[in-house]
């Protein structure tokens, strides 16, 4: 079988004609699986290990194989590789020029392997030094984070909930809830590289290897932790791309939702923070604006990778056993999101260190209503049950409303005339640090707990 350029397929034994040449571009995927190279090199390099130890291959044949590899590598790590007409994936296009160099020998390295398992091989092994890649931006994202935290430890800042101001909380305490985020993101996928680096090769095209290669050999000389334990799964297997790119998703959604707020508290309304002008456009038409272009391109860029996992998904769920075609589709996706998550932390990590927090205006974002819920805490203090409280500071809060003026603003006589539980001390209560500093619980956000929580991270990063 040849191509209509007249090279010969590596599978081509069984048909007669030639290609149609748009069922050939469409067949072919080396413009986006070149990438997986050293992956595909160092997987043969070990397999012809294997096969000479089973002595289809002379040590001398083994020898000139792994040179021969090895020239390979370096052509591709110069930008020299040449690709040809045919060369329809890296395998393929490997193997060609390894024949090129070394002879005919090439021709026995794909002894009992498949391109079925050797894909699965490769994908495996690039998507593993791709994860750790990725735990090293989390990292760095996180010691980030905290690094601010700790730096601005005395800022405080209103705490939100349905975007209404809520109860006033560390600037310290917000940046810390989104490293946490992160911290189990990095766990997560800490987690997922066992199932990362279970071994396909030796699975052969579906029913396992006929010359007994020690796939247990292979996986200790590939860094892998076991070997798939079934041909039929091992070729067949790309729940590790779901799983991945489920990851991914997740770690871009909290990217999403750390944007999103960095948006909203930037803008002339709240003008909380300020984006460094690296991470900033101005407008085309308003010279005043200055746009956090960096945080929506993140916000956007989470469903770029969630589309990634959606559009994979619906590929993967009605394969039948073993390979199949649609199988090509998984890589991309992979490839897109481990792009866009490498680019997308970094972005996140530069955008945080260099942040200019506005610590005055949160201050003055600070007001009385927001410490209503401590007023019904001192009164439970003084013995009242809270849910007697919850109503008397609510109507506290409804007689300042009443007189136009601040909760802090009644005078002890006005709160007697809600509960004769009020003393003098309530007045104690309108102080923001103090609120703050009672949260003292573990998680709380007392500067004490807030530096429990930064001291917990560094452990973690160390």
């Amino acid at each position: 079988m040849t191509s209509a350029s007249g090279a010969t397929k590596l599978w081509g034994g069984r048909f007669s004609g030639e290609t149609d040449p748009l069922m050939e571009a469409f067949n072919e995927s080396i413009h986006f699986d070149r990438r997986m190279y050293a992956a595909d090199i160092r997987g043969s390099q070990a397999y012809a290990k294997a096969l000479c130890k089973q002595g289809i291959l002379t040590a001398d044949e083994q020898q000139a194989l792994d040179s021969g590899l090895t020239a390979v590598l370096a052509e591709w790590q110069a930008g020299t590789f040449e690709l040809r007409s045919g060369d329809e994936d890296i395998h393929t296009a490997n193997e060609r020029r390894l024949g090129e160099l070394v002879g005919s020998v090439a021709g026995k390295l794909h002894t009992g392997r498949s391109r079925n398992d050797q894909v699965a091989t490769d994908m495996r092994l690039w998507l593993r030094d791709e994860v750790n890649a990725l735990l090293g931006f989390l990292r760095e994202l996180v010691g980030a984070l905290v690094h601010r935290a700790e730096a601005d430890i005395d800022v405080l800042m209103p705490g939100y909930t349905h975007l209404q101001r809520a109860q006033p909380i560390r600037w310290s305490h917000f940046l810390l809830s989104y490293a946490f985020w992160f911290q189990q993101d990095a766990q997560r996928l800490e987690q997922f590289l066992p199932r990362v680096a279970q071994l396909p090769l030796g699975s052969g095209a579906l029913a396992g290897n006929p010359f007994q290669v020690d796939r247990e050999w292979l996986a200790q000389e590939l860094g892998f932790s076991s070997v798939t334990p079934n041909s039929l799964y091992g070729t067949s297997d790309r729940d590790f791309v779901a799983e991945f790119l489920f990851h991914c998703s997740l770690t871009m959604i909290h990217i999403s939702r750390l944007a999103e707020d960095l948006i909203i508290y930037s803008t002339a309304e709240f003008g909380f923070v300020q984006l460094a002008d690296a991470y900033s456009t101005g407008s085309s038409l308003m010279p005043q604006k200055k746009n956090p272009d960096s945080l929506e391109l993140l916000r956007g860029k989470s469903g770029r990778v969630f589309g990634d996992m959606s559009g994979f998904m619906m590929t993967y769920k009605g394969l039948p056993s073993t390979y199949n075609k649609d199988m090509q589709e998984d890589k991309e996706p992979m490839f897109d999101a481990v792009d866009t998550l490498t680019g997308s932390l970094q972005i996140t990590t530069a955008v945080i260190a260099t942040l200019k927090v506005n610590a005055g205006k949160m201050k003055q974002s600070l007001t009385g209503d927001m410490l209503a819920t401590d007023l019904a805490e001192y009164l439970v203090r003084k013995g009242v049950p809270f849910r007697q409280t919850h109503h008397i500071s609510g109507a506290a809060v409804k007689m300042a409303e009443d007189r136009g003026c601040q909760i802090s603003d009644l005078s002890v006589a006005d709160l007697k005339t809600l509960h004769e539980a009020f003393e003098d001390d309530v007045l104690l209560v309108w102080n923001f640090e103090k609120s703050v500093d009672n949260r003292s619980s573990i998680g709380g956000t007392s500067r004490v707990t807030v530096q429990g929580q930064i001291e917990h991270l560094k452990l973690w990063l160390n």
